[in-house]
């Protein structure tokens, strides 16, 4: 499947938001899964995620929803992955995302016709903003979050210990 110029987009803002966090990004040689691997090395060793980014463009008519994110396939699936949604605000090139998510795999769920649901951020007059169970995914308090030993389990109290 050919990659869009949005998507592309996407996934080079992505990238370029972890570098200047500190993570190394490693490319593939083709896509043909995960857009890309980063790694960092932090208190308790290196860590090591595999990231999928689903970028969300929001048109001029769209209204507002509770939930908002992506719904879809998934090529690849990894219980350390990090699905990344950075949410923009019109469907024109060029411009910076409003918030960016980074999920960890085990909030995302599945749905049987549609594929996989990631929906972190409600729409709002015009704007994407962060739900409240999902606040603490995103941006710089998202990237920090993936430094943690604990990403890939479930337990909310004990993603930041």
């Amino acid at each position: 499947m050919p990659l869009n110029s949005q998507d592309y987009f996407a996934e080079l803002y992505v990238a370029g938001f972890l570098g200047d966090c500190g993570w190394a990004i490693y490319l593939p040689k083709r896509d043909v899964g995960f857009d890309f691997v980063i790694s960092k090395e932090t208190a308790d060793g290196v860590v090591l995620r595999p990231v999928q980014v689903k970028g969300k463009y929001a048109s001029s008519a769209k209204t507002n929803k509770a939930v908002y994110g992506y719904i879809g396939r998934l090529s690849q699936t990894h219980p350390e992955m990090v699905l990344a949604n950075p949410f923009f605000p019109t469907n024109r090139l060029g411009t910076a995302p409003t918030c960016t998510a980074f999920v960890p795999f085990w909030r995302v769920s599945t749905q049987t016709s549609r594929g996989w649901a990631c929906q972190p951020a409600s729409f709002q007059n015009g704007t994407a903003m962060p739900r409240r169970d999902y606040q603490r995914f995103f941006d710089l308090e998202g990237i920090r979050a993936m430094e943690s030993p604990n990403w890939s389990r479930r337990k909310s109290n004990s993603l930041f210990s």
